[in-house]
């Protein structure tokens, strides 16, 4: 009896993998900012119901997954957050453009607290996400992108209802910046991105700080991600002077192959320098924010190894 109940649970467990293999995916990737990582958090959730299920496997697998999951990724988060880390650390960004068409599609909020699907895996949300510890991102993340109760969250969390409710008001205090310049995620803002990546790149060519200057907003950012193995900024660079000249410095001694793809369901760029100088980096990912006007508010560029590796640009 023992070996047909084994059998059915690995059945069960093969349905459950089928049916949501990719949504535990996507928290994974939501809370620690890594594909790679995602992807491995997802084997060891499974291999932990494969281990030790839920006892009553006969309800639907979801909520035991997500509790998995989530509880995983706080710790991964954690001992992420504590390592040391030379320059700022950014999200491992993602192509989106073969995605299904559901998965694409720019559908409202529920709410106007809750943030989309879509919109939640955008490079701006990921970024603004580096500011919350652990705890913070995971009640977020489930009340606010996958529509928890705070009940839910409370017993998928192992915490109080009153302390998922009080990490939830940090967490939204703490994102006020980016809810404040947060823009419709809809096809206007995919074209509009689209549209200002491509001028600006066009005026670091042609060496013209002056016309970048006009694409950018006046509180815009630039962070740059070399691991401490590239040449990188190691801080943010500020102020739409700055940022202009910066990036026109940027192309004084490389001329690298450039194209336009979907990262993080918007417009950015790949490129790739075929023979970088000593210290400067082979390939590179470079992802736009726009502001409410339309303005570049966040600039930020990847190069450090092992981030790029799903990202080859396409000979």
């Amino acid at each position: 009896m023992s070996g047909v109940s084994d059998l059915s649970r690995e059945s069960d467990l093969s349905e459950a993998y089928i049916a949501h293999q990719r949504t535990i995916w996507g928290l994974c990737y939501r809370m620690t900012g890594s594909a790679s990582d995602a992807e491995d958090l997802v084997q060891e959730t499974f291999a932990r119901a494969l281990d030790r299920p839920p006892r009553d496997t006969s309800r639907d697998w979801r909520p035991w997954l997500m509790r998995v999951a989530t509880n995983l990724s706080r710790d991964h988060l954690r001992r992420r957050q504590a390592a040391p880390y030379i320059g700022p650390w950014l999200p491992e960004p993602i192509d989106t453009s073969d995605w299904p068409e559901e998965e694409r599609a720019y559908e409202p909020p529920s709410t106007e607290n809750n943030y989309a699907l879509l919109e939640s895996v955008s490079y701006a949300f990921l970024v603004a996400l580096e500011q919350l510890n652990p705890n913070q991102r995971a009640v977020l993340l489930l009340r606010d992108v996958f529509e928890y109760s705070a009940a839910e969250t409370a017993e998928a969390l192992d915490l109080q209802e009153s302390n998922v409710r009080q990490i939830h008001r940090r967490a939204r205090a703490t994102m006020a910046d980016y809810d404040a310049n947060r823009v419709p995620f809809n096809d206007a803002l995919r074209a509009r991105t689209g549209d200002v990546l491509s001028r600006f790149l066009l005026h670091m060519v042609q060496r013209d700080p002056a016309a970048m200057e006009k694409l950018l907003a006046e509180d815009v950012r630039v962070l740059n991600d070399g691991g401490g193995r590239f040449f990188a900024a190691r801080r943010p660079v500020t102020g739409v002077r700055r940022v202009a000249r910066f990036h026109v410095r940027l192309l004084r001694d490389a001329q690298p192959e450039v194209e336009l793809r979907e990262l993080n369901g918007l417009p950015a760029f790949v490129g790739r320098n075929e023979d970088p100088r000593p210290g400067y980096a082979p390939e590179f990912a470079s992802l736009g924010g726009l502001d409410r006007d339309g303005r570049l508010i966040l600039l930020s560029t990847i190069i450090a190894p092992g981030k790029l590796d799903a990202l080859r640009v396409r000979g």
